[in-house]
């Protein structure tokens, strides 16, 4: 009898869990079994390693083969485990030599003919493979992704003959650097092309200065979509760790392109998307849009269009920065600390109150088309500001407006006071940091006793004027905050108006 044990890893929401597969070689008739709580896609490895060793002329023993996926109580899907199980028979068989499995991990799928694809999670798993000191090996198209993880040994393979000949002594496979990689320099939609909407762009550039969520709500053509795509454009560079989380999810979900690093995430799904869509989940959880959104943008037009259960799923990550999806026999954490942005129109034809008289909504439909945000989301919006029409004539005479440059290098300025403050951007302060780093001074307090007296802001929504307030004296480059910062702050707090 003998018996082979590779090293591989699973999926577990972001995290990488060890698997050990053990392959037993028993006299007796020739069988194949695959055991461990394998799913569907696993279980049909046996078709594939079987046909994959054969097309490259090993020897496929003709005894009593058992492999275990261990630990047994954890779920294994993917075709990550093709490469282990068929590397664990020539092992367990003699066609690899004795120790040369020894401080290496393996994941990869085959083709039939022994060529490997590429698999979910690149990432993830170089980090635990790394933590654990061992080395990596990949197929050629994770390999660049896997080597951006700081200290990580990680070799690319084309087939299964590559990996046994590096095995067996024969030919090294060369390790793989993150600099091998190319990398792609952003190009994002300037904010010149914008003409006039001075308080929108102002808005915008506070948004980006303190990561803080925003909705625009105008009619049609006035804007709204026009000036979300652009804040990208003006957001501060992502630091390395940053760029590291956002990656490491969007390797779960299998589309992180290496090239793209450092560069923020920006999603935009339609209305018409679920609730599991937006936040995640299905029988093996996999990330939703709001954690592939992690560290950039999340952008929602037609906010109304979507399904109320849908928008309300929103209300936790908001407020935590991370979704935990529940079922019946798994449960994953994924980090969903996003920067919403939405846009909306006022009524369903989207020209109330427009002084052209072209709205015909009854102020029942106006209040219905609005009521399918709830109060609660609402609350957890940092800025709301109306984004009025601007005439066809002042906008042929408009002269185009401050590049995404010059506002970037603001922005970027007051990101960097916040970082040597407190480590984090205004939008993440908790309660008890909005106490220490947002107080006003005694102008601006009183200013905003009078505004929670007179909106009823709430205990959430007073907060979110506060953190907002210290972006505003940030971009300032003042280190209180005034009564000016706390007027501003409030002007841009203001709630959807009501119909008459």
């Amino acid at each position: 009898m003998s018996l082979a044990c590779v090293v591989s890893r699973a999926l577990d929401g972001i995290a990488a869990p060890e698997v050990v597969a053990e392959v037993h070689l028993a006299n007796g008739l020739p069988g194949f079994s695959l055991v461990g709580l394998p799913e569907a896609e696993v279980r049909e490895s046996r078709d594939r390693v079987r046909a994959a060793l054969q097309t490259c002329q090993f020897e496929f023993p003709q005894r009593r083969i058992t492999a275990n996926l261990a630990p047994a109580d954890l779920p294994k899907e993917g075709g990550r485990f093709d490469l282990p199980i068929a590397l664990g028979i020539l092992a367990a068989s003699g066609q690899i030599r004795g120790g040369a499995l020894e401080g290496i991990e393996f994941a990869g799928e085959l083709s039939l003919d022994g060529r490997l694809r590429p698999v979910r999670g690149a990432l993830a798993m170089a980090l635990a493979a790394t933590r654990a000191g061992r080395r990596l090996v990949l197929p050629e198209a994770n390999a660049g992704e896997a080597a951006l993880v700081d200290g990580a040994g990680v070799f690319a393979a084309r087939s299964l003959l590559e990996v046994v000949a590096h095995l067996n002594g024969q030919t090294l496979l060369d390790p793989v650097s993150a600099s091998d990689a190319v990398r792609t320099t952003p190009n994002y939609p300037d904010l010149a092309d914008v003409r006039g909407q001075q308080s929108a762009k102002r808005a915008l550039e506070i948004a980006a200065a303190g990561r803080h969520s925003l909705l625009f709500f105008g009619p049609p053509g006035s804007g709204k979509s026009m000036l979300a795509h652009r804040l990208p454009g003006v957001l501060p560079p992502m630091t390395d760790a940053e760029a590291l989380e956002a990656a490491a999810v969007q390797s779960i979900d299998g589309g992180f392109d290496p090239a793209r690093w450092g560069v923020r995430p920006v999603r935009s799904p339609h209305h018409s998307a679920s609730a599991a869509a937006l936040v995640g989940g299905g029988a093996s959880p996999r990330p939703g849009e709001i954690s592939l959104a992690h560290h950039g943008i999340l952008f929602l037009d037609e906010l109304p269009e979507f399904d109320r259960r849908v928008l309300e799923s929103l209300r936790e990550p908001l407020e935590t920065g991370h979704i935990t999806v529940s079922r019946a026999a798994r449960r994953a954490d994924f980090p969903a600390r996003f920067q919403l942005v939405a846009a909306m129109n006022p009524c369903p034809c989207g020209h109330y109150g427009s002084a052209s008289g072209r709205c015909r909504c009854t102020p029942d439909q106006v209040a219905r088309y609005r009521g399918r945000l709830s109060g609660p989301l609402l609350d957890r919006i940092d800025m709301v500001l109306e984004v009025a029409a601007v005439p066809a004539a002042d906008l042929q005479a408009a002269k185009p407006g401050e590049p995404s440059a010059e506002v970037r290098r603001r922005v970027a300025h007051a990101d960097t006071r916040q970082q040597h403050r407190q480590g984090k951007p205004n939008a993440a302060l908790a309660a008890a940091e909005v106490e220490r780093h947002c107080t006003p001074d005694e102008a601006g307090a009183r200013l905003l006793a009078g505004a929670i007296a007179r909106l009823g802001l709430s205990a959430r929504g007073t907060h979110r004027v506060l953190r907002v307030a210290r972006t505003i004296a940030d971009l300032a480059g003042s280190d209180g905050i005034g009564a000016g910062h706390v007027a501003e702050a409030v002007q841009l707090r203001r709630s959807l108006p009501v119909p008459v």
